[in-house]
């Protein structure tokens, strides 16, 4: 990880990106880096591969995903939002086994729609895909204290 200050970000239980006891699940962590940045570091098990070697192109849908989500969480970790609209572009294989980092930002937000990018960059510095999405925001009252229990919502230890 690099050497910016950073604060980790809570984890579920179940989620298919972040959940801790989702034993079919990546188990990701993210990490705030700045105001409105986001960042993961993450190696994809083969299981999760397309081609021999190369990760499915769903896997790298989800931590795109799941990173345009992290970044409008920034400051208030319930504040939840959903995916209205993603643009994905591959640009080169993923590999497995190797060192990722995804990097995402907030590039503007309009009332309760925020607008995000989000990069999968190799371990050479490369960007091998980049999505530029729109996500919406969850009402308050649809993520209160007793769902965010329920999700098992909290800051997990390394």
């Amino acid at each position: 990880m690099s050497s910016k200050v950073k604060t980790k970000q809570p984890n579920s239980r179940q989620c298919f990106a972040c959940g801790v006891d989702n034993a079919c699940g990546l188990g990701m962590t993210f990490y705030e880096v700045g105001a409105g940045r986001v960042l993961a570091e993450y190696s994809v098990p083969e299981n999760y591969q397309g081609f021999p070697g190369i990760v499915h192109g769903g896997i790298v849908f989800t931590m795109l995903d799941e990173v345009l989500g992290r970044v409008t969480m920034v400051g208030d970790h319930t504040k939840f939002t959903m995916t209205a609209k993603v643009e994905v572009r591959f640009r080169k294989p993923v590999p497995t086994g190797e060192p990722l980092q995804i990097h995402g930002k907030v590039d503007r937000r309009r009332g309760r729609l925020s607008f995000a990018s989000a990069e999968l960059r190799l371990p050479d510095g490369s960007i091998a895909a980049e999505a530029k999405g729109m996500m919406a925001e969850v009402p308050d009252q649809a993520m209160g204290a007793e769902q965010l229990e329920a999700l098992g919502w909290k800051v997990y230890p390394d």
